[in-house]
C-alpha cells in the first residue's frame, strides 16, 4: 500500500528518485500514465491492468468510452527503476502534469501520483474544506 506525501525533485536528465519506502512495492518496472487531475500516475507493472479494469470495461461504441480509453492508453509508458531508485519521467507526461523540477510524490493506496509541488499544495488546500461533505455522502451510500 502506498501512502504519505514526499517532496522530491526531477533532475536535469528528467529522472525522479522515488521515495525509498515505495521502491520495493513498485518493483523493477513501473507504468507511468496521465492522471485525470493533471498528475502522472505510477503503478507497479504487475498490478496496473487490474487497476484500470473500469476503463477497459467502458463500451467502445460510446464516445465517452473511446475518449477515456484514448486519454489513458495513449499516455502509457513502461519504465525501469534503476539501481539508485530513479525513474525517467517522459517529457509528454511532464508537460501534462506541468512538472519541471520540484514535485510532490503522493501515495494513493494502489499507486502513486506525481504532482507539481505548488499545484499539490493548492489542490490539498481546496479539498480540505470539502472532505467532510464527501465522507458524509460516501457514508450515506453505504448505509
Amino acid at each position: 500500500m502506498f501512502y504519505g506525501t514526499h517532496e522530491h525533485s526531477i533532475d536535469d536528465k528528467h529522472r525522479l528518485t522515488l521515495p525509498a519506502k515505495f521502491r520495493e512495492r513498485l518493483g523493477g518496472e513501473v507504468v507511468l500514465l496521465r492522471g485525470i487531475e493533471r498528475t502522472i500516475d505510477v503503478y507497479p507493472k504487475d498490478t496496473w491492468e487490474a487497476s484500470l479494469e473500469r476503463i477497459t470495461d467502458l463500451d467502445p461504441l460510446t464516445r465517452e468510452g473511446r475518449e477515456m480509453r484514448r486519454f489513458v492508453y495513449s499516455g502509457v509508458t513502461v519504465s525501469e527503476v534503476d539501481k539508485q531508485g530513479r525513474v525517467l519521467v517522459p517529457p509528454d507526461l511532464a508537460r501534462h502534469a506541468s512538472v519541471e523540477k520540484d514535485v510532490a510524490v503522493v501515495g494513493v493506496r494502489d499507486h502513486i501520483e506525481i504532482w507539481d509541488r505548488p499545484q499539490w499544495a493548492t489542490h490539498l488546500s481546496e479539498i480540505e474544506g470539502s472532505v467532510g461533505d464527501v465522507a458524509e455522502r460516501a457514508a450515506d451510500r453505504r448505509g
